[in-house]
């Protein structure tokens, strides 16, 4: 990923220098879009999660960029370069005051601050339209039920990582649809109930396509 990430910013610069133009991609590489923000954060915290090496960690650093734009990657990044810059805004508050609040929250106050942002996270995740994030309707089971096979996980990764970079206290988060907590207990127990048997899942799934 990150050799892509770095060829298509030396393609995209190239392009831009031999046509003149300013901007030669249809993506916005800014922390201010939501879908590029967010981008960011999953990747920093699957980083932190999957404890990447340093070379790896120095090189998605420079691509993700962004010093001093957002409190909450900042901070996220800084549990591991603390040199970096903290910024003060949030700049997608809805829903990341809410996981800031819990990465600043008194160690009495964690557990609830925490869930409270994995269970609002997706709903507050929602924007019109026009600026809704590509993967949303996709997580939304109503939408995309299971057997249309357009699945895409809602996982709050980016909780998980907090609770690795700063030791929250995520007992009220456990077993949440939406929380990841295997991430931080590799070894198992999984903190999810088994949902019945895979096999009948998957029949169900592949029937339409059985003749």
């Amino acid at each position: 990923m990150l050799d892509a990430w770095e060829w298509s910013n030396r393609e995209a610069d190239a392009i831009c220098q031999r046509e003149g133009l300013k901007s030669c991609r249809d993506w916005t590489f800014e922390l201010r879009n939501l879908q590029h923000y967010q981008w960011c954060l999953w990747l920093v915290s699957l980083a932190l999660l999957l404890q990447i090496d340093e070379a790896h960690w120095q090189r998605l650093l420079v691509l993700v960029g962004g010093e001093n734009e957002d409190a909450v990657l900042d901070r996220l990044i800084a549990s591991r370069e603390p040199k970096r810059p903290l910024a003060t805004k949030v700049l997608h508050p809805k829903p990341y005051a809410r996981l800031l609040k819990a990465i600043q929250a008194p160690p009495d106050q964690q557990a609830m601050a925490l869930r409270d942002f994995v269970e609002n996270w997706y709903a507050e995740l929602k924007r019109p339209q026009s600026k809704s994030i590509w993967w949303y309707d996709y997580g939304d089971p109503d939408i995309n039920p299971l057997e249309k096979g357009s699945y895409f996980g809602r996982w709050c990764v980016e909780a998980a990582a907090a609770v690795k970079a700063f030791g929250l206290d995520d007992s009220l988060c456990l077993g949440h649809e939406n929380y990841p907590g295997d991430f931080l207990r590799p070894n198992g127990p999984s903190t999810h109930a088994r949902r019945g048997d895979l096999a009948v899942w998957f029949r169900r799934l592949l029937r339409p396509y059985q003749s």
